[in-house]
């Protein structure tokens, strides 16, 4: 499946959407510019906004501030990658150098502020109250799977049932709070409503699912960053947890000192356990099946270009490589 296929139905709008990131990027402080546009224009699949896109237009829902909800939910996204990069301490993103790694944490940072801050500013544009109201949530849902993931580190006793609270937390929270915002805006009945919010975490579980099974099969030049980072930072991710339940007690005591000790001085052995574990396999029939349950919200939506996208984009998610 080409990924262009989902992208094409909303090629118009996805844009005029480039052009109020850009828009909205300008500061009287040059390095501010000079960050956001780097982070940016970085490339990357820009699923979220795709969702809002394809969600608003779902519904019949064309006006111009779905555009400007997409540009607002990409400035969300990147605030949490320039935060997330300084926390992991990583030197690579979508095949770069991170703009820690260019220009240090502390610019950095108050970038990513300064991202989060504009947001708010363009949702007070937006003037929904509802839409103000799923996004600051999202905010701060995101901000504590994120300190929950932190907490986490070097903790090989982390249980399936804890990996899955950071991922929904961390990662499936803007996928739902795209899907469920761009419903809110369109004033959709609540029973569509909640099928796309529903719809957005089931996507961004099976989503965060094969980013973690990635960690351990990608390659690195497909991935766009380094195969292993998972590990090296002892984030204890379900391939990992899987291998400590359902591995030998020899896969379990290297996974385990992995774990505690961080680093990737035994990837490829802990590769090969994770494969041999089955937990790749586990790791993966999961993800298919939440996208599954993702694919069957969308059935209370009406027949259109549109919902087939989000399908097809449910499929894609699944089956990618990077």
């Amino acid at each position: 499946m080409q990924p262009q296929a989902f992208y094409r139905v909303v090629a118009d709008d996805f844009i005029a959407v480039d052009e109020i990131i850009k828009q909205q990027l300008t500061s009287r402080v040059p390095l501010v510019s000079k960050i956001g546009d780097y982070i940016t224009s970085a490339g990357g699949k820009r699923l979220r906004p795709l969702l809002v896109l394809l969600s608003g237009k779902a519904l019949g829902y064309a006006e111009g501030d779905l555009r400007l909800l997409a540009a607002t939910i990409e400035f969300l996204h990147t605030a949490t990658l320039l935060h997330d990069d300084v926390v992991d301490m990583s030197g690579m993103r979508r095949g770069r150098s991170t703009a820690n790694a260019m220009w240090g944490n502390a610019p950095s940072v108050l970038v990513g502020d300064f991202l989060y801050s504009r947001s708010f500013e363009m949702m007070v544009q937006l003037g929904s109250m509802p839409v103000m109201q799923i996004l600051s949530h999202a905010t701060r849902v995101i901000a504590e799977g994120e300190v929950l993931q932190l907490t986490k580190v070097r903790d090989a006793s982390t249980t399936e049932e804890t990996y899955m609270e950071v991922i929904r937390g961390k990662t499936a929270m803007l996928f739902e709070a795209s899907t469920h915002s761009a419903a809110a805006l369109a004033k959709a009945p609540e029973a569509q409503r909640q099928a796309l919010q529903q719809f957005g975490d089931h996507l961004g579980v099976a989503f965060q699912l094969v980013d973690d099974l990635l960690d351990y099969k990608g390659n690195a030049e497909e991935l766009g960053k380094n195969v292993g980072d998972d590990l090296a930072e002892g984030k204890p991710t379900l391939p990992l947890i899987h291998t400590l339940r359902a591995g030998t007690p020899e896969q379990a005591a290297l996974v385990r000192q992995a774990i505690q000790k961080g680093g990737i001085d035994e990837l490829e052995r802990i590769r090969e356990a994770v494969e041999a574990s089955g937990a790749l396999a586990y790791t993966a029939r999961l993800a298919q099946e939440y996208a599954a349950k993702a694919i069957a919200c969308l059935e209370l939506l009406p027949a259109s270009e549109y919902r087939d996208a989000l399908v097809e984009l449910t499929e894609f998610a699944v089956a990618r490589t990077h």
